[in-house]
């Protein structure tokens, strides 16, 4: 039942539970109050609200602020990214992708699951491009080096192991230099939760500040931190490919 709503792009999981429970889910114009009730979504009529579908395709972006999490709901109670949206009169939007707790900078949101899948898939989806702060100089070694990648397999007592799994940064770039530290702009392909803290980890080098600035072609611009907007049909397109 979760995974159908889910799958019409109607809300998540987690938010189908809440309104199976609330009584707010009709199958085949019944109501269900049981989330484990088994649905055939090409056979089944499932709505929610009287709502079959989502709305039309929206797209959102954000400009996140550090300290949030990328979450609906967080078991930890911690303050989640929702908040930005606080009192916005918007249908049910997930996040595409993520940005962590510490991380800052250009969050979309869809209520699409299909179009985000898309965005979200290495073979599909653009490039992310981040700027962040490291704890050292950056010579060219540590560039060809984060640019070379590394083996990553998880970690042990806070220290990277050597895996199955490259990770790497498709380009490295030194933006500016301090007394003690630099600014790099880095660009992935895939975006991966984490994917920069475990790379510089990996070089010994520590993460300072970290600031998603752009996917694909879409600029994080002037957008004030914790602000939003909807992005246009062109936009959308765009990024898809």
């Amino acid at each position: 039942m979760a995974r159908v709503i889910s799958k019409l792009g109607l809300g998540s999981r987690t938010q189908a539970m809440q309104w199976v429970r609330e009584g707010r889910v009709r199958v085949n114009g019944r109501l269900v109050r049981d989330f484990e009730f088994g649905v055939q979504q090409d056979l089944d009529r499932v709505t929610v609200d009287g709502l079959e579908r989502a709305p039309a395709r929206l797209v959102v972006m954000l400009n996140k602020p550090r300290g949030l999490v990328t979450t609906t709901k967080d078991e930890q109670g911690r303050e989640t990214v929702y908040r930005c949206f606080k009192g916005a009169a918007l249908p049910w939007l997930a996040p595409v992708g993520r940005l962590d707790k510490a991380s800052e900078g250009l969050l979309l949101f869809s209520n699409d699951p299909a179009w985000a899948a898309r965005i979200t898939a290495p073979a599909t989806g653009p490039d992310k491009r981040y700027h962040v702060q490291i704890d050292r100089l950056a010579d060219a070694s540590l560039l060809r080096r984060l640019e070379q990648g590394v083996q990553w397999q998880g970690e042990h007592s806070g220290a990277p192991r050597v895996g199955a799994r490259r990770i790497g940064a498709k380009s490295v770039r030194c933006l500016r230099a301090g007394r003690r530290n630099a600014w790099l702009e880095i660009v992935l392909d895939e975006g991966r939760n984490r994917e920069i803290r475990r790379l510089l980890a990996a070089c010994d080098v520590s993460v300072l500040r970290l600031v998603r600035v752009a996917i694909g072609e879409l600029l994080l611009g002037d957008l004030p931190k914790g602000g939003w907007r909807t992005l246009s049909q062109e936009e959308i397109s765009a990024l898809a490919g």
